[in-house]
């Protein structure tokens, strides 16, 4: 017997089926990643991005209505968005509910009016398309449903299942659409995680056994085995404070040794010393080790260990809810305010001294999401926020959040790194217009080049490097610069590769795993190879990446 409709305790099964598949599939997906980095991010992106939905849906129970649910499909998703990929998910998300809110079933023509809307929507939140990504996945099976339909198929037993089929086959031909995908030899990552969704999709339509238990639990990546100490989001789950009151003198080298110590067995936020008192910051697995090594040292006091995943999960139930009206600032709002995503305490205090107001735990490893910069852009007591992504693949999120402000003017500073960021920052002038500070920052970031060096964490060939996994790699604005397994020789290979006539500074930002005496060395080789160009170093402590660089 054909099948004809869907009705809606149905469709929010299979969309949370969907959502359920995409999430046991994280890891596959990260894998796909185009550059062979420790931060392949789309397959977490994504997840994040539909379980935030995911969670509103099993919220509204078991008996939802339309509304009700496109709502918390819609809504959560587009709050919850991360990454480009996540962000495209959310707009096919967005346009399908759009044309089936006002229904009660969906019928197999209202299936075609919503693919296409779906895809169009989300064809239209980017501002220059590329084919060969999800966009070319959801369109080519947009067009299988409309020639399916317009050959008078009514059966959407027949409809789903073929769908299903040509969509893994416009996957399946993506590298041929877009050549570094096929240098890779991989699929593109954000296609591969639409069909994820749609597969998980029609097998609840088909009857398949789903367990579709929907957790609180935090989505967190996992590490890849690497060189050098790299922490994942997974670990320092305790946030432990405390002052040592000193029983003993705290010369340079026991601080250092105590720091080393530290930070192997955490992220040091901060370690402070005032006269006889030290003040320890550590996000750490395990708080007892923090304070065996400081009760060596003096007194504790004011100790205090919270579990950093209990707020991540009131994170997450806030991303599923809709924002609230925001309170009333206190004061008179400045004309201008900034907001920047970063990851590292040196960087994010090099943010907040060029004068931005807020700073966004995040970037590489771990994009925010458009709730995440809604929430940044509110917390801004200003008339117009520039807001500073700092990564190609959050610059999505923050137009959407952008979209989704209405009591400010927020513009988005298209910075697709941390030294554009910084650049952004510099060229920003209180005495001058809106416009005028766009204008200036984004020309500004348009000189800057930037490198950055981290490893190898597969084997792979690309960008005319044969690469081996654990291999150092220098990655610059557009493609691979240098490989090698001595890390000074492949940033002085990379910075060879960015410097040019024009060129006056190279500025070196040095990451969680990397010493300050190492930064320091790789600085001197740096000024000796580079003469007439100057050198400057600071601490960034970000992590996964053991340098950022920049040339000006």
């Amino acid at each position: 017997m054909a099948i004809k409709e869907i009705d809606i305790k149905l469709f929010s099964k299979m969309f949370l089926a969907g959502a359920i598949y995409l999430n046991n599939s994280k890891e596959e997906i990260n894998e796909l990643n185009v550059f062979p980095v420790p931060d392949g991010d789309t397959g977490t992106n994504m997840t994040m991005t539909i379980m935030s939905a995911a969670k509103e849906v099993r919220d509204l129970g078991e008996e939802p209505d339309m509304k009700s649910l496109c709502k918390a499909m819609s809504g959560g998703s587009l709050r919850g968005a991360r990454g480009n990929s996540g962000v495209i998910l959310s707009q096919l998300l967005r346009g399908f509910t759009k044309a089936v809110r006002d229904e009660q079933v969906i019928t197999v023509p209202l299936l075609g009016a919503a693919c296409t809307k779906a895809v169009e929507t989300a064809y239209k939140a980017v501002m220059k398309p590329t084919e060969g990504t999800i966009l070319t996945v959801a369109r080519g099976m947009g067009e299988k449903v409309a020639e399916l339909i317009e050959n008078g198929e009514e059966d959407l037993g027949v409809i789903l299942p073929a769908v299903l089929e040509h969509g893994y086959k416009v996957l399946d031909q993506t590298p041929e659409l877009l050549p570094v995908l096929k240098q890779a030899g991989v699929v593109d990552s954000g296609g591969a995680g639409l069909m994820k969704v749609v597969q998980g999709a029609v097998d609840m339509f088909s009857g398949k056994e789903i367990d579709l238990t929907i957790s609180d639990d935090p989505i967190a990546k996992v590490d890849d085995s690497r060189p050098g100490k790299i922490e994942d989001v997974q670990k320092n789950i305790y946030h432990t404070e405390m002052k040592v009151m000193l029983s003993k003198n705290v010369n340079s080298k026991l601080e250092s040794d105590v720091k080393s110590y530290l930070k192997d067995i955490g992220e040091l936020k901060s370690f402070n010393v005032s006269g006889t008192e030290v003040v320890i910051d550590i996000n750490t697995d395990d708080p007892g080790l923090v304070l065996q090594k400081a009760l060596k040292f003096g007194i504790l006091s004011d100790v205090k260990v919270t579990c950093r995943l209990k707020t991540e999960e009131a994170k997450a139930a806030a991303d599923s809810v809709a924002p609230t009206a925001p309170a009333e600032p206190k004061g008179e709002p400045s004309e201008f305010g900034f907001v920047a995503v970063s990851a590292g305490d040196g960087l994010a205090e090099i943010f907040r001294s060029l004068g931005v107001d807020y700073v966004i735990e995040g970037g590489q490893t771990m994009n925010p999401s458009t709730a995440d910069i809604l929430d940044a852009v509110e917390k801004v007591n200003a008339k117009t926020v520039f807001v500073l992504p700092n990564n190609k693949n959050i610059i999505m999120a923050a137009n959407q959040a952008r979209d989704l402000t209405t009591d400010k003017v927020v513009l988005v500073i298209p910075t697709k790194t941390i030294p554009q960021g910084i650049t952004a920052a510099i060229n920003f002038s209180a005495g001058s217009s809106a416009d005028e500070n766009e204008q200036a920052m984004v020309e500004a970031i348009g000189l800057v080049k930037t490198g950055e060096i981290t490893y190898a964490v597969r084997d792979t060939s690309i960008d005319d490097h044969e690469i081996r996994k654990g291999d150092y790699m220098g990655i610059g604005d557009k493609k691979i610069l240098s490989v090698g397994t001595d890390m000074n020789q492949v940033v002085l290979e990379m910075i060879g590769e960015m410097v040019d006539d024009s060129s006056e500074l190279i500025s070196l930002y040095y990451g969680a795993d990397v010493t300050e005496e190492d930064a320091n060395a790789l600085k001197d080789q740096i000024a000796a190879k580079f003469s007439t160009l100057d050198v400057d170093i600071q601490m960034g402590g970000q992590p996964v990446y053991y340098y950022i660089v920049s040339v000006e």
